[in-house]
């Protein structure tokens, strides 16, 4: 693997120094650097989730269409809402590690909750439409996307 060259002669000099940021550095670099907040995302994908089972039910008429969509939607937005609680729970953020084996555990959380319910799909929804339920359950997933879309810009430092 070829290796950069260094673009700054302080680097080049001293490879190994790593200077950590002071609180008031960390604070500028994420005023700079906003994220998307895990809640606005669920709250996205509910909003979503609402308006395709509508869609649903009114474009075919069917009750059991529009609620097949909605359980779709549901498949999305209950395990997003439990992995956005875990994530931003008061253990997450302890140390480094925590945050690590935090995220891991509720995105592992989040997949088999996931999992149960299409498994438990046919037995909690009468007459159930997979066709619709997969509809309801990717138009709900594209929301991380758009979300993206819709992120904070990275801010420009105003000079002079």
């Amino acid at each position: 693997m070829k290796s950069l060259p260094y673009t700054d002669e302080d680097d080049a000099e001293n490879p190994d120094t790593f200077t950590p940021l002071s609180a008031a550095q960390a604070r500028s670099l994420r005023e700079l650097n906003p994220s998307v907040p895990p809640w606005k995302v669920v709250v996205g994908q509910a909003v979503v989730g609402v308006v395709v089972a509508l869609v649903a039910w009114l474009v075919t008429g069917s009750q059991n269409v529009g609620w097949s969509a909605a359980y779709g939607a549901l498949t999305v937005v209950l395990p997003a809402a439990l992995f956005a609680r875990g994530l931003t729970g008061r253990f997450a953020s302890l140390n480094a590690a925590t945050a690590m084996f935090g995220f891991f555990l509720w995105e592992m959380v989040k997949l088999a909750l996931t999992v149960a319910m299409l498994i438990a799909a046919p037995s909690w929804v009468e007459a159930l439409s997979w066709p619709a339920l997969l509809v309801g359950l990717v138009l709900t997933m594209k929301v991380y996307w758009v979300a993206l879309l819709f992120a904070p810009r990275y801010k420009q430092r105003k000079i002079g």
